[in-house]
């Protein structure tokens, strides 16, 4: 190899190493952009599936079938409000009157044991230590902007969702276009099967919650506890995170329960780790030929890395970010780079 070819494979090589370098640091420093991004995408994949779907099904044409498919979920959710909202307002409303409340009459409860008196007395020692007036106001402000941002990324997502399942092809062949010719047809098939691993995971978990829903608001309703839609709603929306969520969505009906009794509260417990059980060990086995089987150690980091870069967002999408990863990983670095094709069948 002579300089010139030395000098050239050189400055490949730091071109190379450059771009992941900024690449990485845009991530790191735009972390909320890109995973809103990817939150489009997720729902791009979800109606062209549904399009695919009706058009397999019925014999629309495929403009018919997307077209259907961008808006029926719109008019779902619109006839959806329009019908529960009342309930789903009211019982909302009372949520938020009712928590407090619980959570006086938990305290009350508490202090009757002097550990856990001392205990409430040095969180309240804590409390004091917070920033009040105009930093309390700060914080305030803080939280409702974060609410307003939360809004915006929702309506950020669900537009290039829209712009994405609308016209698929001309956004995957612009994408392949920046890819190397000779690299083209490995990248558009890794791109395939992330589509798929991903399409059969929010398929899955769409199922799950719908399942983990129902059972919740029946099982606190055959119980007596108030507020069984909206706290099954509450776990049905939390389920899309693993681990996390379900143990989040325990809390305000646990305090609800708390209010009529222990008994109560200890019935609310079992239900919610029946409910879990019934997820993990026979529902999810059902539908695992739909999902990328995760490792929980490896959910459980990702959930606390993007949590920490992005906030809540982060928390939600880990997930599935991780099984696309896991499908890039397995494709472009085992198979291509490594050589190592064991897992193909897999």
């Amino acid at each position: 190899m002579n300089g010139k070819e030395l000098a050239t494979r050189t400055l490949i090589q730091s071109s190379v190493v450059a771009a992941l370098v900024l690449v990485l640091l845009t991530l790191l420093y735009a972390a909320e952009v890109f995973l809103v991004v990817f939150a489009g995408v997720l729902l791009a994949i979800l109606f062209h599936n549904t399009a695919a779907w009706l058009h397999t099904t019925t014999g629309l044409p495929e403009k018919w079938s997307t077209a259907i498919a961008l808006v029926f979920p719109f008019l779902a959710l619109g006839m959806l409000i329009w019908f529960m909202a009342p309930d789903i307002s009211n019982q909302a409303g009372e949520l938020t009157d009712r928590v407090p409340k619980a959570l006086k009459e938990l305290e009350k409860q508490l202090r009757s044991y002097k550990w856990a008196d001392r205990l409430i007395d040095q969180g309240g020692q804590m409390q004091d230590a917070l920033p009040s007036g105009s930093k309390a106001f700060d914080l305030v402000s803080g939280l409702f902007s974060s609410t307003f941002g939360a809004l915006g990324n929702l309506v950020i997502a669900l537009a290039i969702g829209v712009f994405i399942a609308a016209m698929p092809r001309t956004y995957l062949s612009g994408l392949i276009h920046l890819i190397p010719i000779k690299h083209r047809d490995r990248t558009r098939a890794v791109l395939q099967a992330t589509r798929s691993a991903l399409a059969s995971w929010l398929t899955a978990k769409l199922i799950a919650m719908a399942v983990i829903g129902c059972l919740t608001t029946l099982g606190l309703w055959l119980l007596e506890i108030d507020l069984a839609l909206v706290l099954g709603i509450i776990a049905a929306l939390l389920s899309f995170v693993p681990n996390i969520g379900p143990i989040v969505a325990l809390v305000p009906a646990l305090l609800i329960a708390f209010v009529s009794g222990p008994d109560q509260a200890m019935y609310v417990i079992a239900l919610y780790a029946a409910i879990q059980t019934f997820e993990s060990y026979i529902l999810t086995p059902l539908l695992q030929q739909r999902m990328v089987d995760l490792p929980p150690a490896l959910t459980i980091t990702m959930q606390v890395l993007f949590g920490f870069l992005a906030g809540a967002l982060g928390i939600i999408v880990a997930t599935p970010l991780t099984a696309a990863a896991m499908v890039m990983i397995k494709m472009w670095y085992i198979e291509d780079i490594l050589g190592d094709r064991s897992l193909e069948s897999k």
